[in-house]
């Protein structure tokens, strides 16, 4: 009987041990299968097995982790140009020297140039053989040399291949391989009070400066500009996150390190309030250049004004959404273009435009947010009010060759 207790003991003991054995067996195995970090509080661990995880990483943990992931792929953008050399005589003054010597144009020798930096921004990678977006505003300037200042301070001439006739966008390229690249977030996703990074060449000195914040308001309409022009940007995110001169064109990331927009303007008259283009519509125009070599964008050829409270009520209006067509305060700024896509269709002055393909137009949904998501050769269904009187038009939208 005595026996028979031990070897029942002693089989108990051989089990738990085997127990032990091979649950060590499966969890080396588990792990080595999804390389896991050893530490329970690994990223890895918290995404697999969130009930057995003791410290999930904390929000400043996901912040810099981001960081880390994104920073090797913002660059620098240099913009340089071939401007005049002064040469003063020889023992003047430079500021007599502009009053006593001879006038420029008696001067037979042509004047010298030098490379001289005009200006700067931001921008990163989008795919690891060179690929960079940036703001077309940091690139407008057709008879500059941009060149391009990774991270770890080696230097590369680029290219443009791109400059989006609609969007504040461009696409640069250089040459290389390897090169760390920043994937797009989905940003018809976003919501309001989620955290996101600001990454740039802040005040065109302060290389990968990271700002903070979280999304303050979605699909803004605004116009932005400097001393050479505006342009209306339709769709853009706001943040607090600060973005400084310099900013421009650098990524707007999550704090998985995605990208969900591309920082583009600051309110001057504001504190904290900047505005990013939205990640969806940068991944499409990247696409485009990797598919054809150029940004294709469709237009229909209007000039309208959104309808808002104040036109209601100026206009005695009978409608409470949609687009009025009507011309610019210049006379040469028609209301729709003549061969235009919504001229052929029969869109005339003063005709409010209240849907395209059964959505209605109002600051959520803009007219030409709407007509970008298309492509040359599509068929839009246009619903108008006309007189009091609504009809519907068709227009096959074009594209916009510039």
């Amino acid at each position: 009987m005595q026996l028979q207790q031990k070897t029942s003991a002693l089989t108990v003991i051989l089990a738990t041990a085997c127990g032990v054995v091979l649950g060590a067996l499966l969890l080396y195995g588990t792990i080595s299968y999804y390389g896991l970090d050893l530490a329970p509080t690994s990223s890895a661990w918290v995404e697999r097995f969130p009930v057995i995880t003791r410290t999930p990483p904390t929000q400043e943990m996901r912040v810099i982790a981001a960081i880390e992931k994104v920073q090797p792929a913002v660059v620098t953008i240099v913009i340089t140009k071939d401007l005049p050399k002064y040469v003063a005589s020889p023992g003047l003054d430079p500021f007599f020297n502009g009053f006593f010597s001879d006038p420029p144009q008696n001067n037979p020798t042509p004047p010298q140039t030098e490379k001289t930096r005009i200006g700067g921004g931001s921008g990163f990678f989008v795919s690891a053989d060179g690929m960079i977006v940036t703001n077309r505003h940091v690139v407008s300037d057709e008879e500059a040399d941009y060149t391009v200042v990774t991270s770890d301070g080696k230097k590369y001439p680029a290219k443009i291949l791109a400059r989006d006739a609609i969007l504040d966008l461009a696409i640069l390229k250089v040459e290389g391989k390897d090169f760390r690249f920043l994937t797009f977030g989905d940003s018809d996703k976003l919501k309001l009070g989620q955290t996101v990074l600001a990454i740039g060449n802040a005040l065109d000195e302060f290389r990968n400066t990271v700002t903070s914040g979280i999304v303050s308001g979605l699909n803004r309409r605004l116009t932005a500009g400097d001393n050479g022009g505006a342009e209306l940007i339709e769709s853009a995110i706001q943040t607090d996150a600060a973005i400084n001169p310099g900013n421009s064109g650098g990524p707007l990331v999550d704090v998985n390190g995605q990208v969900i927009g591309i920082n583009t303007a600051m309110a001057l008259d504001g504190q904290s309030v900047g505005f990013a283009l939205p990640s969806n519509s940068i991944k499409r125009d990247v696409e485009q250049v990797q598919q054809s070599g150029k940004i294709i964008r469709p237009f229909l050829g209007v000039r309208y004004q959104l309808v808002n409270d104040e036109l209601i009520s100026k206009n005695q209006l009978k409608v409470t959404h949609g687009a009025i067509v009507t011309r610019g305060q210049d006379a040469s700024e028609l209301a729709v273009l003549p061969g235009s896509p919504a001229d052929k269709a029969g869109l005339k002055e003063n005709d409010i435009i209240l849907q395209v393909d059964g959505v209605d137009i109002n600051e959520e949904h803009s007219l030409s947010a709407l007509i970008a998501r298309r492509m040359p050769g599509d068929k839009i269904q246009i619903k108008i009010s006309r007189g009091g009187e609504e009809q519907v038009l068709t227009a096959t939208l074009e594209e916009i060759k510039k």
